[in-house]
């Protein structure tokens, strides 16, 4: 198993070279309420030469495929052939609240996507008839997509999935899967659909990179390492309607539907701080990784044994300033080496 790191804007570059010197194999951004994804892999590709990097995720209701094929291009070229593109198609509140696009077949949509993003990246004109996405569009006479960027090697598609469905749509049709909040025995779930997917197609799941994304804090008391997640987790809780949020049903799923409904109602007026502390403490134990190295190292062996690749500390999630960042990365990597698991 590798690590990856999640950045925001906020010392992405430190943070960056940092992982690279600690032996991490991608760094990844996400975009959100404080950034994009495209423009943090640009500044970490001109700071690094090595890691790989990964928009986790750009969220595709933002981008026509066009642009997505174009800015994917330009990273593989910038970073000299170390970018993956990491797509998802979000959430009703997101795509429709962010972005103002219909939400409904979400799959479908998807799939198109990819295919009109990977026709582009071939470098050749693309003509493209879908139910979602024409083009040239229909009876226009314009001149198709044709991407001229130059770079080295192929660029790998991941998809950012969580349902059943899509998650065997990832096994189809993508080359890695990006998770969040899971445990173990959840990814161990969402391998077998992605195996299933691949089954679909008759491709082995061999190559393909498992990654879940977890939130981190490094702690000799675990109480206090939680404490120091609580923002994040409510953050990503209060997105949008509670009945819509998969954070909130996942943690429904897990028997915190009580904590649940608290935080969200809480996000709903206002008071972050009474949203942070109802939280359950549990739910962020059992989908993090918080506690000390060796902790944290017995965890990773289990996430090993799920079938996880790839392994992303969420820096992104802590409370601290950079240098306890910095430190955390390097005590994660010596976590992962305790662990036996590594890659």
């Amino acid at each position: 198993m590798k690590l990856g790191v999640n950045l925001t804007y906020q010392g992405a570059g430190e943070l960056a070279v940092a992982a690279e010197q600690f032996g991490y194999d991608v760094a990844l951004a996400p975009e959100g309420y404080r950034s994009d994804a495209a423009s943090v892999l640009g500044l970490v590709a001109g700071r690094t030469k090595r890691i790989g990097l990964c928009s986790g995720v750009m969220q595709i209701p933002a981008r026509t495929p066009a642009l997505t094929a174009l800015t994917a291009a330009t990273l593989q070229a910038l970073s000299n052939g170390r970018f993956r593109l990491g797509l998802g198609v979000s959430n009703p509140d997101v795509s429709e609240g962010w972005y103002g696009v219909p939400f409904a077949e979400p799959l479908a949509r998807t799939r198109e996507y990819v295919e009109v993003v990977r026709l582009a990246l071939d470098g050749k004109p693309v003509r493209y008839e879908g139910r979602h996405h024409r083009l040239p569009s229909s009876g226009s006479g314009a001149a198709p997509l044709h991407v001229i960027t130059e770079w080295e090697g192929s660029v790998p598609v991941y998809l950012g999935a969580v349902g059943a469905r899509n998650l065997e749509l990832a096994g189809e049709i993508a080359d890695g899967w990006i998770g969040v909040f899971a445990t173990p025995g959840q990814v161990a779930d969402s391998v077998a659909r992605i195996t299933a997917g691949r089954e679909r197609v008759d491709r082995p799941l061999t190559g393909f990179d498992v990654m879940p994304c977890l939130a981190t804090s490094v702690g000799e008391d675990v109480a206090s390492c939680v404490e120091r997640l609580r923002g994040h987790y409510a953050y990503l809780m209060g997105i949008g309607a509670r009945e819509r949020n998969f954070y909130c049903k996942l943690a429904t799923r897990m028997g915190h539907g009580e904590g649940a409904a608290e935080v969200s109602r809480l996000m709903a007026i206002g008071d972050r701080a009474g949203a942070a502390q109802a939280v359950p403490a549990a739910f962020i134990d059992e989908t993090s990784l918080v506690g000390p190295v060796e902790r944290i190292a017995e965890r990773m062996r289990a996430y090993a044994d799920a079938g996880v690749t790839t392994l992303s500390i969420m820096i992104s999630a802590l409370q601290a300033g950079l240098d306890e960042r910095i430190t955390v990365l390097e005590q994660a990597m010596e976590a992962l080496e305790r662990s036996g698991v590594r890659d």
